[in-house]
């Protein structure tokens, strides 16, 4: 069972998904970054300075203690977050178009057959044809 184990790690197709997770999870981290760190403060200066994860609805605001502590934390609909969620979705979903774009770039285009020259038999017929004249 052991031996059998071994051999299903080791095969090609298990180490490929492996590698592919991993670098998808230091992808995330890259693309979040960017739309994090590039993309947003882009868009909240287009947008007039607007940080959309502080987009809210208050539903229930916060009690406050006579010393000024919260005693029980606002109750909120965070709606910018998701607003955030989606702009992230979206660029990741474009910079995996772009890096698959450029994927297949680099794959070798498929080669056209050769053309088909003329097959024996017709050689032959060419024979018999020249012979007969």
């Amino acid at each position: 069972m052991l031996k059998e184990f071994k051999n299903f790690i080791m095969t090609g197709n298990v180490i490929d998904l492996a590698v592919a997770v991993i670098l998808a999870g230091a992808l995330g981290l890259v693309v979040s970054g960017f739309v994090g760190n590039i993309m947003m403060p882009i868009v909240g200066h287009f947008a007039g300075g607007l940080n959309f994860a502080d987009l809210k609805v208050v539903l229930d605001p916060a009690v406050l203690a006579a010393d000024g502590t919260v005693t029980t934390p606002e109750n909120a609909i965070n709606y910018g977050i998701w607003i955030n969620s989606i702009i992230n979705l979206i660029t990741v979903g474009f910079v995996l178009f772009v890096i698959v774009k450029a994927y297949n770039k680099t794959k070798e285009p498929v080669a056209a057959p050769a053309p088909a020259g003329p097959s024996e038999l017709d050689i032959l017929k060419e024979i018999r044809d020249s012979l007969k004249k």
